[in-house]
């Protein structure tokens, strides 16, 4: 049975859930201020500095995604100090290991450019289909494009149909740009596409086992490219588990990204783009960096569903844009998002148009022209002061808004066959000179915008804005106000230089104050990845990773409004998360979160007789918590370790509900995550026991503090 229902059925209510949901659903300041010495066991008295070792544990709490095997020990054997200047200084870290990791996803290595025109996107294929955008000329991408077509063509034809039989129901629809990307991830089952027919069906099942799976790789995938545009889909939905896990066995990962393009290249995008950020923030050496890249990322969010574009768009942002200025300028950071396609698309600045533009002049000539002058849009330039730069209370009026955003009349994005670069419009500008915050703006075009981005850049008010949100991502949810001054007051001396304003909050004693010693309730994203990372376990299946972290309300780029997500306790302490946690730590411990682990080895005992539950318990305590697990939750986990480890499944281990009831049949979607997250089935732990324990210690509430 899964946990919510061992939970509902009292298995725990007295016990560690107990414990955890008596905790955790206090209000978030309570919460903080009752994290004392009563609940960790081995805390030393609050009036006392942090030792060597928990100085260590802090740093690394707090700079990563959480300590993985062998972390602390190798921060202790350079020191702390020197471990956190090597972190500011990510270029002279090796991440050659990451990077070969990475190799796996060739797409992620194009240009946007060649990322465009290989993978297209829905508005691309509808061009095509409309004859506005010829077919290309190479055959693999050709037969990508008409595969496209086609499958845009039955859902134009059945939404047709729709329409002509039902009657529009106005409380049901939602704006297109929010549904494109859902409505292309939840595919239809191939059952219900009217190209196929049931003839058709049965002889691909028969083709797969006799003339295409047991071929070469690239026998095989010439024979997917060759078949009849639609074909394939029907083709994939109805092979049989071992004949799906055959098909792209032993072809290289460019052929597998092929195979899957075939059948939908947003899926490919988006699942790729998913797949190596979450990699990044398991595995690179340059931790600092990837976790000041997650940082920036929300703070400059952008939203993965908005329209056709943004999964493309979104590849260049994190690698081109976020990652390289994480710790540089935050001027050349701002410069860089505010040029970005993904930040113009998401905020619809690329249609604003100037009032008295030339652009908009004509339109005025022609009011009978087919399409309508969008007018001004000032959500960029109200996003821009309120959340990027100088705050909600950062001085400005709507006054301001607007000018701002007749400044940025003009940065636009050139058409995806075009390159889908950022691009100054002249004809869009607004004319002549804007006044912002009592400042004028020369009548200038493009470098209008760079000029106001200089002087937000520069402003005490962004400098106090953006300490006090890196105080509170690091620090503490309310931290301390001289401390933010001080960080402030580096911004500026530096010009706005990311690395020092980190350095001062790192050498603060606020940062290494008892009080914030493990103080901060995790976000559900820093609790699976400090989870996985905690086991050293090896992520075969990341989708499986990433569909947690949606489970729990944080996926990457999901955060749909502008301000991203909150680093803070209150928006994320609840019962029911709290219980989700849960499941997930055990399936996690229980090799059901696609990820091996190898308790043995973490343990140092040689299998599942070899160690008490207790010492089972103590070892892996030390190795989840540094041995910092409140006595009852202790008493808790090993009680339960007796009772349940060998009566059948584990609570949240249980294998994935089956899918269609026809033999051999799933539908096009799980087919799609197959290929491109495939991999060895990972076996249950021979362990149970030590599974359990491990499961419900990743659950506990002292693993939900950083």
């Amino acid at each position: 049975m899964s946990f919510s229902s061992f939970f509902a059925a009292g298995g725990f209510s007295r016990g560690l859930a107990g414990c955890l949901i008596l905790s955790l659903v206090q209000p978030p300041g309570m919460l903080l201020a009752e994290a004392g010495s009563s609940w960790h066991s081995k805390r030393t008295p609050a009036v006392q500095p942090l030792t060597e070792e928990e100085r260590a544990i802090h740093a690394l709490n707090r700079l990563t995604f959480g300590p993985r095997p062998g972390d602390l020990e190798r921060v202790q054997a350079i020191g702390v100090k020197k471990w956190i200047e090597v972190q500011l200084n990510p270029e002279q870290i090796d991440d050659s290991l990451l990077e070969a990791r990475l190799q796996s996803f060739p797409a992620m290595h194009l240009s946007q450019q060649a990322l465009l025109q290989t993978f297209p996107s829905n508005a691309v294929v509808r061009a095509v289909a409309d004859g506005k955008i010829p077919l290309p000329a190479d055959r693999v991408e050709r037969a990508i494009y008409q595969n496209q077509v086609v499958a845009y063509e039955e859902r134009r034809q059945k939404q047709a149909q729709e329409a002509a039989t039902q009657p529009a129901d106005a409380a049901k629809m939602t704006t297109a740009n929010e549904n494109v990307l859902a409505d292309a991830m939840a595919l239809e089952d191939v059952a219900s596409s009217p190209s196929i027919t049931v003839h058709e069906q049965k002889l691909y099942a028969d083709l797969a086992s006799t003339q295409i799976v047991n071929l070469s790789p690239d026998q095989r995938l010439e024979k997917l490219v060759s078949m009849k545009p639609g074909q394939l889909r029907g083709f994939m939905k109805e092979l049989t588990p071992e004949e799906r896990s055959q098909l792209t066995a032993g072809m290289t990962a460019q052929q597998k990204e092929t195979v899957v393009a075939l059948i939908n290249p947003t899926m490919l995008v988006a699942g790729e783009l998913l797949q190596t950020r979450l990699l990044t923030d398991l595995y690179s050496q340059r931790q600092l960096q990837a976790a000041m890249t997650d940082f920036w990322l929300n703070h400059f969010n952008v939203y993965l569903k908005k329209g056709q574009f943004a999964p493309w768009y979104l590849v260049d942002y994190e690698q081109n844009v976020v990652a390289p200025h994480a710790m540089g300028k935050f001027e050349d950071l701002l410069v860089a998002t505010a040029k970005s396609p993904a930040m113009l698309f998401y905020l619809d600045n690329q249609t604003s148009i100037g009032p008295h533009s030339p652009a908009a002049m004509r339109a005025q000539a022609n009011p009978g022209a087919k399409n309508r002058d969008p007018g001004l849009n000032e959500n960029y330039a109200r996003e821009l002061m309120e959340l990027h730069t100088l705050g909600v209370d950062g001085g400005y009026t709507q006054k301001d808004v607007t000018e701002v955003a007749k400044v940025f009349t003009g940065w636009t994005i050139e058409e995806p066959r075009k390159g889908a670069e950022f691009t100054f419009n002249e004809r869009r500008h607004e004319p002549g000179a804007k006044v912002v915050m009592g400042q004028t703006i020369p009548d200038n075009g493009e470098e209008e915008g760079l000029l106001v981005l200089h002087r937000l850049a520069s402003s005490p008010a962004t400098a106090h804005h953006l300490s006090q949100q890196l105080a509170e991502r690091f620090v503490s949810d309310t931290p301390p106000p001289a401390l933010v001054d001080r960080m402030a007051k580096t911004y500026l001396h530096s010009d706005g230089d990311v690395r020092q304003v980190l350095r001062t909050m790192f050498t603060s004693p606020e940062f290494w104050s008892r009080e914030a010693y493990r103080a901060k309730v995790k976000t559900p994203e820093e609790f699976v990845l400090s989870a996985v990372r905690a086991t050293g376990g090896e992520v075969n299946r990341p989708a499986v990773v990433l569909n947690a972290m949606s489970q729990l309300g944080m996926p990457f780029f999901g955060c749909q409004t502008p301000n991203g997500y909150s680093w803070t306790a209150a928006a994320w302490v609840n019962s029911g998360d709290l219980l989700s946690r849960i499941n997930i730590a055990l399936a996690l411990a229980n090799h059901k979160l696609g990820t091996a682990t190898d308790l043995d080895a973490l343990m140092k005992i040689k299998g599942p007789d070899a160690a008490t539950a207790a010492q089972k318990e103590e070892k892996l305590e030390a190795v989840f918590l540094d041995g910092e697990l409140n006595p009852q939750a202790r008493q808790t986990v090993l009680q339960q370790a007796d009772e349940l480890a060998l009566q059948g499944p584990l609570p949240g281990a249980e294998p994935p509900k089956p899918g269609p009831k026809q033999p051999g049949a799933m539908p096009v979607r799980a087919a799609f995550v197959q290929i491109m997250d495939l991999a060895t089935p990972i076996p249950a732990p021979a362990d149970k026991q030590a599974a359990l324990v491990a499961g419900l210690l990743l659950g506990s509430p002292d693993f939900q503090r950083r």
